[in-house]
């Protein structure tokens, strides 16, 4: 049931993490929402954006677990409150790993410690591969992948 994939990016490790952290390289890759967060072990990580609730839309958030710059990310993950009232009991994990491959850099993402029938698992799935796809092409490229 866990999710995990393994890219190959040609990129500097800063570039990469970047690409996690930064809201505006956040922005183009997740549609216009930026990534909240101070990235202090413990404190609270928000995507928030356009969506079904305005502007301000949360589309998930959770608590940062681990962070090392240029290295490690790991937080909880719930979807917004727009897409599941209920969302409190469906927690989940996803942890972003980078290490350097030679002139590239290899991403790790493990979605994992998921809750038995959670609704957004699904979408996840479908989701990560393009999500990963578009991040490697605006690092390689400086464009964004148009997928429908």
């Amino acid at each position: 049931m866990d999710l995990k994939y393994e890219i190959y990016i040609d990129g500097t490790l800063e570039q990469v993490w970047n690409a996690l952290v930064d809201p505006e390289y956040v922005k183009q890759m997740y549609f216009g929402s930026v990534i909240e967060s101070t990235f202090k072990v413990g404190d609270t990580l928000a995507y928030v954006g356009p969506g079904a609730d305005g502007d301000q839309t949360i589309h998930v958030y959770g608590k940062i677990l681990a962070f090392k710059p240029n290295s490690l990310l790991s937080f909880t993950h719930f979807t917004g409150k727009v897409y599941n009232p209920d969302t409190e009991n469906f927690e989940s994990r996803i942890t972003y790993s980078l290490d350097q491959a030679g002139e590239v850099v290899k991403l790790t993402l493990v979605h994992d410690q998921w809750t038995d029938n959670d609704p957004s698992y699904l979408g996840s799935q479908k989701y990560w591969p393009i999500g990963l796809s578009m991040m490697k092409t605006l690092i390689e490229t400086g464009k964004l992948l148009k997928i429908s």
